[in-house]
């Protein structure tokens, strides 16, 4: 893939309708606030047991969206994740969901954007699946699709 801009502002001026935004109120809680990767998916409701095998893998840059349906019963994502992504080499995760531990996120060299936080923590069954397409305020998410993230917004640009 050719070299993408790194603001969504300009990666949308030039790709126009190629570039698809993820039009919701995220929110910033990893201490980086631009980031980008190709996009490793998770598709789970209340579980993030297979969001922590996810990311003990090798992250290479990458970008884990998880799909929790926007719910925000539980979160996805908390400190001792956001530390192994760090660990792992991940650019970072966005979390159609909650998060929590957002004073310990705030602290990681990686970035986190969710829809909020919630104290609650999920189940750990590893219910779900991993790599599919996912569906976000109706822009589809593929594996290997690419993201751009930053203070304006998340874009997803087809691989």
């Amino acid at each position: 893939m050719e070299k993408l801009p790194a603001i969504t502002a300009d990666l949308c001026d030039a790709l126009g309708d190629k570039a698809q935004v993820l039009a919701l109120d995220w929110r910033d809680y990893g201490a980086v606030r631009r980031f980008s990767g190709r996009v490793a998916t998770i598709a789970a409701r209340n579980d993030n047991g297979l969001v922590r095998a996810q990311l003990e893998q090798p992250g290479e840059g990458r970008v884990l969206v998880v799909d929790n349906g926007g719910g925000r019963h539980c979160a996805m994502v908390g400190g001792n994740l956001g530390a192994l992504a760090v660990r792992n080499g991940w650019a970072g995760m966005i979390v159609f969901g909650v998060v929590r531990d957002s004073i310990e996120l705030a602290s990681l060299p990686v970035g986190v954007k969710a829809l909020g936080t919630c104290p609650r923590p999920p189940a750990k069954q590893g219910t779900g699946s991993l790599n599919v397409a996912v569906n976000i305020n109706g822009i589809f998410i593929q594996p290997g699709d690419h993201v751009v993230a930053d203070e304006d917004g998340v874009v997803i640009v087809r691989a």
